[in-house]
Order: structure tokens, then sequence, then C-alpha cells
């Protein structure tokens, strides 16, 4: 994209412009700090796949306009990126909305149109609306479209959650960096930024929750259905952004190798999923934790479950012996709706009990089976009742259980490691052979001359 086909104000940390204009205002303290800020440039470009080297140049522009349109005078670009590294560029375009402000779909088709006419590589979106990775969106765009140039979508919540972690584990090297995205942590926290948490499902997840309750089927076809879980897949995006500044480590969504790249094929799938098991479940991946914590929301029994599954330690030899060794992680955990479930061998069922039940109990555990406990799952349940189906308390209590089972046992668990083998004991060695008196031995023999049989003359 050569200089004659962009044009724009150079993004700036204090923008002067008027108190309607929200977005152009957070957008430009964005786009500041993301030209002027190594790392916090590097950190969210490099979720594009775009690589920011110490040769790499970042400019970023705010009220852009460019040579060639789609014929709609409405539509002109928030932003504007570009990345120069050597002869290489980059460009992408930017379109924010704050508040409630949402995405539309005729907007964002509309732009991608214009970055494929004026060569621009990609367009970012950013809003309040959530998405599990960056190269998905909020929205259902078609793949044609999105063949005009590369779409991607980050939430104000996940460049927030970004730079506090940055912050927080001291990562901006140049001080006088670190105290400009202190600043834009300090404006986007404030209220009047616009800059809000995934906070309710939509209405259509009600009336999924009734129908279930009801007995009834969800269709795979229905749009109602593929509302709830697009909502899904936000509020999780959501929650794990609300760890990730919980814990100060980056908490990410775990999703399988072929959906990584491929929202389609990743909605249709949990689609199918969520109609056939009337459950919505998701799989997140803490730093250095013992396992994945998995997250199940059962619409059948209006309940929120997260859990944790550990292979237990093959050097002890009985159920008791490795049910301790569990029950010794968790000593500090409160019993309160944590359930534990024991696995055995072969095809059977698996055990399940409270963690009381085997505290105070741990004898009876493993009483009537003839193998030796295999892994543990360990089970934070919560039965929402009626708030389950209600659009606000259901993403209240769903957050208040993943915060409370990592505090009460995701950070307690380790994952059982096998011994370091041990050096065998030293066996003692056959006596030293005289090998010099051996080969001479041999000699002798082999020239008929022996101690015992000497030939001499008289």
């Amino acid at each position: 994209m050569t200089e004659k086909r962009k044009r724009g104000e150079p993004a700036r940390l204090f923008p002067v412009l008027a108190e309607t204009s929200k977005e152009g205002r957070t957008l430009s303290i964005f786009l500041a700090c993301l030209e002027n800020v190594h790392e916090f440039r590097k950190s969210l470009l490099s979720d594009l796949n775009v690589k920011i080297g110490t040769r790499a140049r970042v400019e970023t522009y705010t009220e852009v306009v460019l040579e060639k349109g789609n014929g709609k005078k409405d539509l002109r670009p928030d932003g504007l990126i570009v990345v120069q590294t050597g002869s290489n560029e980059w460009c992408a375009l930017v379109e924010a909305k704050v508040g409630k402000n949402d995405l539309e779909e005729d907007q964002v088709n509309g732009y991608l149109d214009i970055a494929k006419l004026n060569g621009v590589d990609a367009l970012i979106t950013i809003s309040n609306q959530f998405a599990p990775l960056p190269a998905h969106y909020p929205l259902h765009i078609s793949a044609g479209a999105r063949k005009k140039a590369e779409l991607y979508h980050w939430s104000w919540m996940y460049i927030l959650t970004q730079a506090k972690l940055l912050l927080d584990n001291n990562e901006i090297q140049d001080k006088e960096q670190s105290v400009i995205l202190n600043e834009m942590v300090r404006f986007l926290s404030h209220e009047s930024a616009g800059v809000k948490s995934f906070d309710q499902m939509p209405p259509s997840w009600s009336d999924a929750v009734t129908a279930v309750q009801a007995g009834g089927a969800l269709a795979v076809t229905s749009e109602d259905t593929r509302e709830v879980v697009g909502a899904w897949h936000q509020e999780v995006r959501d929650l794990s952004l609300i760890l990730s500044r919980q814990i100060g480590q980056s908490v990410k969504i775990r999703a399988q190798r072929d959906h990584q790249n491929d929202p389609v094929a990743r909605l249709k799938s949990q689609v199918q999923a969520f109609c056939r098991e009337k459950c919505l479940t998701a799989t997140l991946s803490v730093p250095n934790a013992a396992a994945p914590i998995e997250i199940v929301a059962d619409l059948q029994t209006r309940s929120v479950v997260l859990s944790m599954r550990l292979k237990a330690p093959t050097d002890k030899k009985s159920t008791k012996a490795r049910t301790n060794w569990l029950l010794r992680q968790l000593h500090k955990s409160a019993d309160k709706n944590i359930h534990i479930r024991l696995f055995w061998p072969g095809r059977g069922p698996y055990t399940q009990h409270t963690l009381k039940e085997v505290r105070d109990n741990p004898d009876l555990i493993g009483v009537g089976q003839n193998a030796t406990v295999s892994s543990f799952e360990i089970l934070m349940v919560r039965d929402c009742g009626a708030r389950f189906g209600q659009r606000k308390n259901f993403i209240v209590d769903l957050e208040a259980t993943a915060s409370e089972f990592y505090e009460q046992v995701g950070q307690y668990l380790r994952a059982w490691q096998a011994p370091a083998p041990r050096l065998r004991e030293e066996k003692s060695e056959p006596a030293s052979v005289d090998t010099k008196a051996l080969r001479e031995e041999a000699e002798a023999v082999a020239l008929g001359v022996t101690e015992d049989v000497i030939d001499t003359e008289d």
C-alpha cells in the first residue's frame, strides 16, 4: 500500500476530539500505545501471525481516507496499522466500537471490499463482543467475503488484559513505555471508556433452557441455537480473560487442531454437540496447571460443572495410598460442592464421592473393587436452579464458580510424575585375572610343555 493510497491523522495518545466521539478517542489512545510500546505491539500482532522484529517499524493512523471506495460514502475506516520490515509492508484497516455498539455484518463486508480494492492485507475489528481466537469472528461472515482480506477481531477486554499481564509481569523494559501503557490501562479501566465484559446471554438462552426442561429438542438448523452457541463462545473467551487477570498468566481456550483456523467448522460441530448432549462445553488451559480445566453447562440438570482429571501415582500400590496422595493436595480445600470420581482399569463405571466422604472414610474408598484406582477427576458442581435460565444470573454463577474452583482446587493440584530411576546395588566383581600368566600357559600347552612333564636328557 503506497503512501499515495493512504491518508490520515497519526494516532494520538492525547487526542483532541469531541466528547461525543468515544470511539475515536479510545481507538486513538490504543493505536498510539500499539505504535510506541514495543512489547505491547509484539504481543498483539503476533496473534495475527505478524512478526515484529527489532527492525520492524509500526505506524498507526486515525480518520483514514483511502483512494478507492466501494461506492458507500458512509464507510470510512476508523484506523490503519502499517508494519514495515525492510521492503515488506503489512497493512490493516481498523474498525472500532465501544459501549453497547456492536459490529454489523453489512459494515464489515463493506470494509472487506474496501480492503481488497486498496490492496490492504487485513481488517481488524475491535468491540465489546468476544471471539475465542483472533482469527474467529463474533459475526457470521461468508467464506467468500473472508477471502477479500484477512479478518481478525479483538475485544477491548482482551486488549486490556494483555496490557495488564505485561505490566504485572514486568515485561515492559523501557520505563517511559511502561508509564504510557499503564496510562492506557487506567483509561480503559474507567467506565467512561465504554469497555465492558460479556454480561448476559441472548434472549434465546432462556427459551433453550425452558425447552430442554420440558423435554423438547433443540434444532441444529435453528438460528436461535446458533446464537446460543455463539454467545457461549463469547462468554468462555471472557472467562479466560477473567482468570488470566486473576492469576497473572495467560489462560488459553483449547480447541481441536482442525477448528483453530476454521471457525465455521467449530461452530457447526459445537451446535451439533449442543443439540445432542443438551450441554455446552469448553476447555481452558492454565500455564503449568496439573491438567486442563473442563467446563460443562448442563441444561438438563441446570448445573455448572468444572473439573480436572489426574492420573493416579503408579508408584503407590493400593487405592488408599493413591487416594491419600490426592487428599494431601486438597488439604486446604473446602468441602462445599467438591466431588471426586475414581476411574478403574477397564470399561467399568467410575465411582463418585464427595470430598467430605473421602476425607471422613478413606478406608471405604475402593471397597468391592478388584482393581486399583487408575485416575481421579476432581469436580465442583453448582446447582443453579432457576438462575440457570436467567440471562445475567447464569453468567454471574458461571464466573463465580470458575474462580472458586481454581481457588479451591486448580491452584493446589500437581500431576504425578514418575520418580527418577535409582542406581542398582553394586554386585561383587570376580577376582582379577592375570592375563599374562594365562597367555604363557596357553603357549606352553601348544608346545607340549607343562610344569608336570618336562623332557630332559640323561
